[in-house]
């Protein structure tokens, strides 16, 4: 067993070789794409199918998880994306690239949930007498009785420590793109080839810092963890069926990733039109991207003070309108350097509103099945992201994509009363206190 200190380290540690690679991907994928032939519609197209294999495995996977353990689950995810972003490499043909996303598909499923619940898995077994108390620095002894561990407030660190990840990731990504090709590696391609590399050092460290408590283990073989995965998706199901708050939140969850899309897909292909070159724009968005994500870092890290303005519903609710609002701008901005100042707006909101999100969630979980309930929400994102990828993607060809970043930021917004449905529970308004607790 680990100390909780240890535990918050190496969550933090392996959460940021987690993204490192996401951010040297991010400013280059879809560009590759394009360069390769391919319309956004396509591009959507391709990249829904991603989406749909989470939407397929998420609660098996989740549910083999919590039965098998949370370190295989994450090396055989990481493994995968690995093997996937090689294939990305050489692919061209569109149904081929279809299966790289869906190769990314089984990696996301498997990657989503673990790590964290792992956290708080290992902080509650390292202080059992204090399974009520804030991660405030105290003494488990001293600390008062009727609260909860700090974990909420690491989440909130945990959502700066992925951004940051990606903004180094997408800064190097701009630098190795500017610094032109490698044999017969395209300028474009390098970010992708650090990117395998990079998959491969967070397996070893996965193996090396990722001890599990004793109960979070399973019964430790494959058969067993397949045969207790339908028990925990069983639970999860009946948890979220049962609860107003997270049918609320998952709710949410499929809004939010629908306009996603919105900047996810759509505004490095915009920067290349505004720029005249998707090259130019390849060498531009890397450190842009950088800049959105140290916004994000920062937005997150920041966020405990509005929940101890607000409350954490109300947070939430004031998060989705600004977002909407920020993707708004980006749909009016008719220049490089608006298109910028929106997308940083954008993504500042987007950090923020994540810890918000996840503390929610994490409050309306109990028992054995935390992997199982979270890959619920993240279950119905997916699909959702690649049903928005189609459709976004569809619009911006046929109508342009400021017309689609408009449609995006609409449905952004339109998630905002589901935050307040529980504002009055005291269980949320023990979230507030937990995550300005530190």
């Amino acid at each position: 067993m680990i100390s909780a200190a240890t535990a918050r380290r190496r969550y933090l540690g392996l959460l940021a070789l987690r993204w490192l690679p996401v951010g040297l991907t991010i400013p280059v994928s879809v560009l590759i794409l394009t360069h390769r032939g391919l319309s956004l519609g396509q591009v959507g197209l391709a990249t829904a199918a991603q989406g749909f294999v989470v939407f397929l495995l998420e609660l098996p996977t989740g549910g083999l998880a919590d039965a098998l353990g949370r370190r295989p689950v994450l090396m055989a995810a990481t493994a995968i994306d690995a093997a996937a972003l090689a294939v990305f490499l050489v692919a061209r043909n569109p149904a081929l690239l279809v299966g790289v996303y869906a190769a990314k598909g089984i990696s996301r499923a498997l990657d989503s949930g673990p790590l964290d619940a792992w956290y708080v898995d290992a902080v509650v077994a390292a202080e059992p007498d204090a399974a009520a108390a804030p991660a405030d620095g105290r003494p488990a002894g001293r600390r008062p009785a009727g609260r909860r561990p700090g974990y909420e407030t690491t989440l909130a660190h945990g959502a700066a420590v992925l951004s940051a990840a990606i903004a180094v990731g997408a800064l190097a990504s701009g630098a190795l793109v500017a610094l032109g090709g490698v044999g017969p590696v395209h300028g474009l391609s390098t970010p992708i080839v650090a990117a395998v590399l990079l998959d491969l050092v967070a397996i070893a460290a996965l193996r090396t810092l990722m001890v599990e408590p004793q109960a979070a283990h399973g019964r430790g073989t494959l058969g067993a963890g397949l045969r207790e995965a339908p028990d925990h998706v069983r639970t999860a199901l009946r948890a979220v069926r049962t609860s107003r708050v997270l049918v609320a939140l998952v709710a949410v969850e499929v809004l939010w990733c629908f306009g996603m899309a919105a900047f996810e897909l759509l505004v490095s292909p915009r920067m290349a039109e505004l720029l005249h070159s998707r090259d130019r724009a390849a060498s531009v968005f890397g450190p842009v991207t950088s800049g959105a994500w140290v916004a994000s870092a920062l937005a997150a890290a920041l966020v405990p003070r509005l929940v101890r303005r607000v409350g954490t519903p109300r947070a939430g609710a004031v998060l989705r309108v600004a977002h909407g609002l920020a993707v708004g701008a980006m749909a009016l901005a008719a220049g490089p350097v608006g298109l910028v100042v929106a997308y940083a707006a954008t993504y500042a909101v987007h950090g923020a509103a994540n810890p918000v999100h996840q503390s929610l969630l994490h409050r309306e979980v109990q028992g054995p099945s935390r992997v199982t309930i979270l890959s619920v929400n993240s279950m119905v994102g997916m699909p959702a992201a690649a049903i928005g990828g189609i459709v976004l993607g569809a619009l911006a060809d046929a109508a342009g994509i400021p017309a689609a970043m408009a449609l995006g930021a609409v449905v952004l917004a339109t998630a905002t009363p589901l935050y307040l449905v529980g504002r009055a529970r005291p269980g949320a308004e023990a979230t507030a206190r937990s995550l300005t607790a530190a």
